[in-house]
């Protein structure tokens, strides 16, 4: 039986001293395999929904694919513990996963056998070099534009979302999930596949700013990420070395930017203290 995104729950309400019965709509969560080549690279508590920009987003984030056309077919099969998404690359692009798979595959209970899969999380992140600009007014519309995009936050309340924002288009794409990583890669698989740039544009997140998100945003070469919420150290130092603007902590009244400010044309005044 196929599980979409939404559950309708059954639930008692007990608000202002008044019980009351009735349904609430709530998120999916599924367990999502993704699987290369028949060998199982990794799996998702995900949002059961836009599986191919899913596909497509996970595997150029992690460096398996380099564009949508690496992608020979995907299947999609329900299991009775979740979804297998069943990714076949073609001959050029199996070869080096080939390879990743049998240099991790090495003996067990020694001290450097997880080094290659610390240097894998810590990996540098892609330099974006676009010079583009954006004023504070820009970035107050982008934020105004989510809410009426944000289709299943609406309805359930607990779904983070990423989008892509240009001055040309107003908001170019948005994808949802309960993940917001999987909400990051559904958008750059969207994007890719779409035959979409996103080095014009403002990325934004309704979720914390952590590593992983700021090298999701170097792989599409957005040059801005405005997130609602704040980052992580770590995420400020990737962001300053992959050349990315990071602007956090955005709200109605303005936001805070912390790394490579000068992308963001000045409209306030200035404050020495």
């Amino acid at each position: 039986m196929t599980v979409g995104p939404v559950h309708h729950a059954e639930r008692l309400s007990i608000r202002g001293g008044i019980a009351g019965r009735g349904r609430r709509a709530v998120p999916e969560e599924t367990a999502v395999a993704l699987s290369f080549n028949g060998g199982t690279h990794a799996v998702m508590m995900a949002t059961p929904a836009d599986f191919a920009d899913f596909a497509v987003g996970f595997g150029l984030s992690e460096g398996i694919i380099e564009k949508p056309g690496d992608i020979e077919s995907l299947d999609v099969v329900e299991t009775p513990d979740g979804i297998d998404l069943q990714i076949w690359l073609t001959a050029d692009r199996a070869a080096p996963l080939i390879e990743r798979r049998r240099r991790m595959a090495g003996p067990t209970g020694c001290g450097l056998c997880g080094l290659e899969m610390l240097e894998d999380v810590m990996r540098p992140a892609r330099r974006v070099a676009s010079q583009c600009r954006f004023a504070p007014r820009d970035i107050a519309t982008a934020l105004a534009a989510l809410p009426m995009a944000q289709a299943l936050h609406r309805e359930t309340r607990a779904v983070h979302g990423a989008g892509l924002w240009s001055r040309e288009t107003g908001l170019v794409e948005l994808r949802e999930d309960v993940g917001r990583h999987n909400a990051l890669d559904k958008l750059a698989g969207a994007l890719a596949r779409q035959g979409t740039e996103a080095g014009d544009g403002l990325l934004l997140l309704t979720s914390r700013v952590s590593v992983e998100m700021v090298q999701k945003a170097a792989v599409i070469g957005a040059p801005v990420i405005v997130a609602v919420s704040a980052p992580t150290a770590l995420a400020l130092r990737t962001a300053e070395a992959a050349g990315i603007t990071l602007c956090a902590i955005a709200r109605d009244d303005g936001f805070e930017i912390f790394t490579h400010p000068h992308r963001i044309a000045a409209e306030v005044t200035a404050d020495v203290s």
